[in-house]
């Protein structure tokens, strides 16, 4: 529902093209793919102004933080707000743009955190590292690769009452990087119980089994890989150690367990459905195997995903083999890429 329909005020109207107001109370949380497949964020509860210089399969992430440091997993919640609003009026046929306004207490109310004095502070803190943190990466978003340097965010401002005044608004322009990823649906569904897990690390691993294990119902990988993919500071004997504590308490919708040769498996509980799915077509591991081979170094739930919009987009025809559908599109894909 949204403020207008609850007879809430608008502080501009809609479709305007120039900004897109965020007053979307409902909406599913929703987190990009490239973010949540590389370790952009840290993991830190104390300023990190390390340089991070990662790299996995054909994809460079270079970040840098400013003299506020790195922007922290938790600063991460403002931008899965702005997707999620964002998501919320394209499947809504609003007009959206990557400059939002939004209220700070709606924000916090939607990412489980205190609305007390201090928040708001903090708010602005987040604000500040995201704003500072400088990323150069070729990562692939709507099927472009571009390597390029920007910010998380590009711009931010408060509006508030008078000097020490209540924020009345908070204005956030997005990296245009992040907003093509909204634009070609390369996001996927959160649980809204991610807002609860406090720890960074706990977090980061459920990103990672929610990217990985997408409608499959387990996930393998080595406690190295993981290690690298996670972005954790810390040893790797630290890191399994913690891990084996995440496998004694779990983590929303995945098991966690520890198997023979230092792999971990993540199992999902139930089924993991994204709203308003319906009939979307559903692909094998192995299809998603040959679509690596047929484009190597590509991530392939990022083609998934763009696969799946463009059906939607298409008319959302029956597919009497959608695995096969989807090869031939990703074939064609990579012809052009020649």
């Amino acid at each position: 529902m949204t403020a207008a329909a609850a007879g809430g005020p608008l502080s501009a109207p809609r479709g305007s093209g120039d900004f897109f107001v965020c007053d979307i109370f409902d909406a599913a949380p929703k987190d990009d793919l490239g973010t949540m497949e590389h370790p952009i964020f840290s993991l830190s509860t104390r300023p990190d102004r390390r340089i991070l210089s990662y790299a996995h399969n054909d994809t460079t992430v270079d970040v840098v933080p400013s003299v506020k440091g790195r922007a922290t997993i938790h600063d991460k919640d403002i931008l899965i707000y702005c997707v999620s609003q964002l998501m919320a009026g394209l499947n809504a046929g609003r007009e959206i743009s990557r400059r939002l306004t939004l209220k700070a207490h709606d924000l916090l109310v939607a990412t489980n955190r205190d609305t007390s004095g201090d928040s708001y502070a903090r708010l602005r803190d987040a604000f500040e590292r995201l704003a500072g943190t400088r990323i150069t990466t070729n990562m692939t978003t709507g099927g472009i690769e571009v390597t390029q340097g920007f910010g998380l965010i590009e711009s931010w401002e408060i509006a508030r009452q008078g000097r020490g005044g209540r924020m009345l608004s908070v204005t956030v322009v997005l990296s245009e990087w992040l907003f093509r990823a909204v634009m070609n649906k390369s996001v996927l569904t959160l649980s809204r119980a991610y807002f609860g897990l406090r720890k960074p690390l706990e977090r980061r691993l459920y990103e990672l089994a929610r990217k990985h294990c997408g409608r499959q119902p387990e996930w393998r990988i080595s406690v190295s890989v993981l290690h690298k993919k996670s972005g954790s500071a810390a040893p790797v004997r630290v890191f399994r150690a913690a891990v084996r504590k995440m496998i004694a308490e779990g983590l929303p919708d995945y098991e966690i367990s520890e198997e023979p040769g230092d792999i971990i498996l993540f199992t999902r509980r139930g089924q993991v459905v994204e709203p308003g799915a319906g009939e979307m077509p559903l692909l094998s591991s192995d299809t998603l195997a040959q679509a690596r081979i047929l484009m190597p170094g590509e991530d392939v739930h990022a083609l998934e995903a763009e696969w799946q919009a463009w059906w939607r987009e298409s008319g959302r025809r029956r597919l009497m083999a959608p695995d096969r559908a989807f090869l031939g599109w990703v074939e064609t894909r990579a012809k052009r890429a020649r």
